[in-house]
Order: structure tokens, then C-alpha cells, then sequence
């Protein structure tokens, strides 16, 4: 097994990883309140592209991850892991940008101007339904899912390695399903960005 690359102080950890859970979800859930007016000389839904492929990466490394885990590559495993954590960071940050910049697109709305009609709803028919559950619960997990790495990273890091392997038997799943159902919004809502 690895050595401890951090000092362990639970209560600490446990404040920082809480604190910034928070600051995350609450600015997040504050973004849909928000749309910048920029003129940019560049197509703003690069950052919904750019997000789709790191989610695709990361899923991509969670999978390299096990498997290196699996076969007592820990230290193979661990930076697997960290890359994968620096993604996420990337991806936020694309991700706030490109709510900001391009605000909230409707399924469905073929013509871009913001309503679904009932003729658009019918063009997609059952599509619109599919596209909800995979939204709605990506979204739930996305949301729930980042305390959970981050003390799952925790317990690696300080090498508490039993506490860490039982908090990632869940955050493992959770994290695979948000970071495959992201790409899978992108492929599905992209059409209707306006």
C-alpha cells in the first residue's frame, strides 16, 4: 500500500470538503438565475463540447482506475485519480462558463425561441421523456456526488485505505454514472442550442 500523502485532521478536512460542497452546489443552483450579454468572437457552447469531452475522460479514467486497483497498481490508481480530480476542477469551471454565457437551452425547441410548442413536443415524442430521466437524475447525482469524492480522496490520501475502499464501493458508481450521462445530456439537448 501507498504512504499517507497528507497529514490526517479529520475535523479540518471534514470543514473544507463541507465548506466548499456548498459554495459549489449553492453557485451552481444560482446559475440559472444568471446570463451574461457578451459579445464573444467564438461559439460560447465550445464549453458544453469541452464539457462533454472531459466527462467522457473522466469516465475513460474511472474505468483505467479500477482496473489498476484491481491489479494492486496503487500507485498507478492514485494518479489516475488525482488526474481525474484536476478534471472535474476544469470541468467546473467550463461548466460555469457556459451557463453563464449561454444560459439554458429547451429540449425540444427546434426554433430557438425559448418555448416548446406542442408541435416541437410531438416531434420528439417519447425522446423528451428519455431525455428527462437521464437529465434529472444526472443532475441529482452530480449534486450529491461531490462531497463523496472528496472524502473518498480523503481517506486515500491520509491512507486509510479500508475506509477509503468502502466509501468508493458507492462513490465509484456515482461518479462513472454522472460523468457517462453528462456526454449523453450534451448529445441529446446540443441540437437545440440556439
Amino acid at each position: 500500500m501507498l504512504q499517507a500523502s497528507i497529514t490526517k485532521n479529520d475535523k479540518k478536512a471534514r470543514m473544507l470538503i463541507i465548506i466548499f460542497s456548498i459554495v459549489v452546489f449553492t453557485a451552481i443552483a444560482l446559475l440559472g438565475q444568471f446570463k451574461l450579454q457578451l459579445q464573444l468572437p467564438f461559439d460560447v457552447h465550445i464549453f458544453a463540447k469541452l464539457n462533454a469531452l472531459v466527462n467522457s475522460l473522466i469516465a475513460v479514467l474511472l474505468v483505467a482506475a479500477l482496473i489498476a486497483v484491481k491489479n494492486k497498481h496503487y500507485n498507478t490508481h492514485k494518479v489516475i485519480m488525482l488526474f481525474a480530480l484536476a478534471l472535474s476542477i476544469i470541468f467546473l469551471v467550463s461548466y460555469i462558463a457556459h451557463h453563464l454565457l449561454a444560459g439554458e437551452a429547451k429540449f425540444g425547441d427546434a426554433n430557438h425561441d425559448g418555448i416548446v410548442s406542442d408541435a416541437e413536443k410531438a416531434a420528439v415524442g417519447s425522446v423528451r421523456y428519455v431525455y428527462y430521466v437521464i437529465l434529472s437524475t444526472h443532475i441529482l447525482l452530480a449534486a450529491v456526488i461531490l462531497p463523496f469524492i472528496l472524502f473518498t480522496a480523503y481517506r486515500a490520501l491520509i491512507a486509510e485505505f479500508p475506509q477509503h475502499k468502502k466509501l468508493a464501493r458507492y462513490t465509484w458508481p456515482l461518479w462513472f454514472y454522472v460523468a457517462v450521462t453528462g456526454p449523453i445530456v450534451y448529445l441529446m439537448i446540443s441540437p437545440y442550442y440556439s
